[in-house]
């Protein structure tokens, strides 16, 4: 099992919740997160123990982002895609994928792992500098993973009649 299956596992995306977050407005509100995570967490500079409510509230849209958006009328657009080249991603063990697709993820995981770690060191120590460097590595690793996901997905649509499906 890769590790986007297990982390799938752990927030409880299933099929219906790929559908769902396959919506363009599910996908792109996503890259919200990193900006509303920074002022929920820096909160705490003005508000005290009382952060915790937006700290809460970001993390229940984290939850619930995926979920709240209805499937898509259609996945082909670039924002959709995204979501089915992931899903094609986490199938790698059963379905191998090209070889021009093989490292170049996991070493944009790897980055955007390390802007999290300079955003995360950032935020507890209430730094801007290491804060806006580590939300921006993030997002800009994040986007190229996407147009990654995109990529694989074009490449690997007519592999199989369920990936086929997912396009319409």
């Amino acid at each position: 099992m890769t590790l986007e299956r297990k982390i799938a596992q752990l927030f409880r995306i299933d099929e219906n919740t790929r559908r769902r977050h396959s919506n363009p407005w599910s996908v792109y509100s996503r890259f919200s997160m990193v900006p509303l995570i920074a002022l929920a967490f820096w909160s705490r500079v003005w508000l005290g123990l009382w952060s915790i409510a937006p700290i809460i509230t970001v993390l229940l849209w984290m939850w619930f982002n995926p979920r709240i958006f209805p499937e898509p009328k259609s996945t082909n657009n670039w924002a959709s895609k995204i979501v089915l080249g992931e899903w094609v991603w986490m199938n790698r063990r059963n379905m191998s994928v090209p070889k021009h697709h093989l490292y170049m993820p996991n070493i944009l995981s790897v980055i955007g792992s390390i802007g999290a770690i300079i955003f995360i060191w950032g935020l507890f120590i209430l730094e801007i500098w290491p804060t806006v460097l580590g939300g921006v590595v993030i997002v800009i690793s994040k986007l190229w993973f996407a147009d990654r996901m995109v990529w694989l997905y074009e490449d690997m649509k007519d592999a199989t009649s369920e990936y086929k499906s997912w396009l319409y």
